[in-house]
């Protein structure tokens, strides 16, 4: 305040309801993760989703991407994932 009242000190109102005791994003991801059914579906992405980015940043080397621009970034990202997937392709084959 500039010009704080000088009589009377300064007035703060909290509003409570239920607009104010809403979760968070984190919190609601929090409350689903530790859910039964969360567990589940989360320790299936440590066998699905985790060992794809571990084979690109390590044995592929990309540990920062290297163009700038949100499409030149998604054709890199794109082109590394083909590779990916072309290798476990040819993997299954023999």
């Amino acid at each position: 305040m500039r010009k704080p009242p000088i009589k009377t000190g300064r007035q703060v109102q909290f509003i409570n309801n239920e607009s104010r005791k809403k979760l968070s994003y984190v919190d609601k991801m929090k409350v689903k993760i530790d859910s039964p059914i969360g567990r589940r579906q989360y320790s299936k992405r440590l066998g699905c989703i985790e060992p794809v980015f571990g084979n690109i940043t390590v044995n592929k080397g990309m540990n920062k991407l290297t163009l700038r621009g949100q499409t030149k970034v998604n054709a890199q990202w794109q082109l590394y994932c083909l590779v990916h997937n072309i290798e476990k392709l040819q993997n299954t084959m023999h």
